[in-house]
Parts: structure tokens; C-alpha cells; sequence
């Protein structure tokens, strides 16, 4: 019974991530100026749920590329955006990526900072 428990909170976390990740990169699609379609008839969700799921792929249509996104369960829609706004999209993924970074290592050098190594001897332990 308890190791139930824990595989339904275990899943329950993966998919609080998945929905927090999904939300992270449909408004990085609308930021690169990507237009969201909805899925709001039954025949347009039937298509979202056929399309690879929270993917961007490119597609042709009418001898252009276009990029989709197709996300069936959180918006049940369709984000769609031309060669220059995927690589809007990408100059911003990357953006993010490095702002992430610098600040992973500023709080990696303030714990460093903040840790008394002195209070903890003798050293090594091993």
C-alpha cells in the first residue's frame, strides 16, 4: 500500500514537471512570435492527439516550412511559426539556457562562500 503511494506521488511529480516544462516552451513559442491554434473542435483534438506530443517538427505546406508544436493535453492546441520565428525561438532557448547557467553559478559560489570550512575539522574525514 505505501509503495503504491510513493509510485503515485513518483508520477504525479513527473507530471507536474512535464506540465511546468510544456508551459517553459509554449511561452517561449509565443515570445519568438509563434501563433497558437486551439484544438477547439473534436476533429482539430483528434489531429493534435495523432501529431508527436509537445515536439516542435517541421512541416511543409504550400512549398513553405513551417515549424509546429503540437500540445494535446495542457492547451490542447497547436503552436505554429515560420523558419524566422524558430530561429527566434532558438536564439531564446539558448538565452535562457545562459541565464540559467549564470545563475546556477552564482549560487554555487555564494554556498562556497558561506561554508565555514574551518567549523568542520579535522579534514579529510576519509
Amino acid at each position: 500500500m505505501i509503495a503504491l503511494a510513493g509510485v503515485v506521488i513518483a508520477l504525479g511529480g513527473c507530471a507536474t514537471i512535464r506540465r511546468h516544462s510544456t508551459l517553459e516552451t509554449e511561452q517561449v513559442l509565443a515570445a519568438a512570435g509563434f501563433v497558437m491554434k486551439l484544438g477547439d473542435t473534436p476533429e482539430k483534438l483528434a489531429n493534435l492527439r495523432a501529431m508527436k506530443p509537445r515536439t516542435l517538427v517541421p512541416q511543409e505546406r504550400g512549398g513553405r516550412l513551417y515549424y509546429v508544436y503540437a500540445d494535446p493535453e495542457a492547451c490542447r492546441c497547436l503552436y505554429v511559426g515560420t523558419e524566422s520565428q524558430y530561429q527566434e525561438y532558438q536564439r531564446l532557448v539558448l538565452e535562457q539556457r545562459r541565464a540559467d547557467e549564470e545563475l546556477m553559478a552564482a549560487q554555487e559560489n555564494l554556498n562556497a562562500a558561506t561554508l565555514n570550512w574551518g567549523i568542520w575539522d579535522p579534514w579529510p574525514w576519509f
